[in-house]
């Protein structure tokens, strides 16, 4: 096991279910200072565990283990954390209940807080469903987040993004006769479906155009999209892909008591410096709703990834991505914050 727990007891959920025996899994990388003010945090997306984030992290990148303590924790459903797959009853499989993506950052501020006494943390960045993450780190705790970086991800599932998470949801339900109730009927061979009505939105219609899948040794668009996305989407559990798929659907960073679904202020009330970088190709975290967004936070910069590679372009794939993601790491985390 190359990660840690951290329990959380007995754990009140925004929808009012209380879920037994919660925990957060989550790696570190480097040393907490003195201080205690060289953290950056770097939530997990859809589908992905700590592993997946390690592309960013190492000597010479802007989160560099030797300068500050990187903090990976995993999203709740994502099999690692607490999940469908590993609660024990009456709250496994299908009967898991709804994770926001307010509660899934309100648990690791509990990480943060009680297990490290870190008060002030100096970036928090992520992708996709991380990126998420990052802006409700923004508009949870103002004071305490100094810079955000989401990257390929939106403060909130605009109306589309809403409607993919449901295409790939109906190709679960579809293999039940969309019947929730033989929900627990649901295997990993059932996930296959899923991956190919991912297979659409993860990359670019110039991506497929291209056939880059040809540099990443695949021979043909069949076998990439079989050796590529329901191999990777088989791997998973379906339980635990329908808990994330609902925290996706129902992600906003307004959705919660401190701002009552007011969204605009949401994004106005993140003090932090911001570094957002949607892919301009991506397909359904789009760069046009990231431009809405990054105007009304008062610090933001808008910065978009010029790349053919889609929503991957945040993936840590493409050499030339990456270090265009790193690039702007390194410039956000030179910039003082007076604090």
């Amino acid at each position: 096991m190359d990660y840690e727990i951290f329990d959380l007891g007995d754990v009140t959920l925004q929808s009012g279910v209380t879920l037994p025996s919660a925990f957060l899994a989550y790696k570190t990388y480097g040393k907490l200072n003195e201080k205690k003010d060289n953290v950056i945090v770097y939530p997990t997306a859809f589908g992905d565990q700590h592993v997946q984030n390690e592309w960013l992290i190492g000597n010479g990148l802007a989160l560099d283990p030797r300068e500050y303590f990187i903090i990976v924790p995993n999203l709740l459903g994502n099999g690692l954390s607490s999940s469908p797959s590993n609660t024990p009853p009456p709250f496994d499989r299908a009967n898991f209940p709804q994770v926001t993506i307010f509660d899934n950052v309100k648990l690791q501020h509990r990480l943060v807080t009680e297990k490290f006494g870190i008060q002030k943390i100096a970036l928090v960045v992520g992708w996709s469903m991380g990126g998420i993450q990052s802006f409700q780190w923004g508009a949870s705790y103002p004071d305490m987040v100094e810079r955000i970086a989401p990257f390929c991800g939106g403060a909130k599932t605009w109306p589309q993004t809403y409607v993919v998470l449901d295409g790939m949801k109906a190709a679960l339900m579809a293999a039940v006769g969309f019947n929730s109730s033989k929900l627990n009927q649901l295997t990993s061979a059932d996930m296959r479906a899923v991956g190919r009505v991912y297979a659409g939105w993860g990359l670019s219609q110039a991506y497929y155009r291209e056939e880059l899948y040809r540099d990443m040794g695949y021979a043909s668009l069949e076998d990439f999209v079989a050796g590529v996305w329901e191999d990777s989407f088989m791997k998973m559990d379906p339980h635990d892909v329908l808990a994330m798929l609902w925290t996706g659907q129902f992600a906003d960073i307004s959705a919660n008591p401190v701002y009552n679904g007011d969204f605009d202020e949401a994004l106005k009330s993140i003090k932090a410096l911001a570094c957002v970088m949607p892919g301009n190709t991506d397909l359904f975290c789009t760069a046009e709703e990231n431009k809405y967004e990054a105007k009304l936070i008062p610090n933001a910069v808008f910065n978009p990834i010029k790349s053919i590679w889609g929503h991957f372009a945040g993936r840590g794939i493409n050499s030339v991505d990456n270090k265009f993601i790193d690039d702007n790491l390194k410039r956000l985390l030179a910039l003082s914050t007076n604090g």
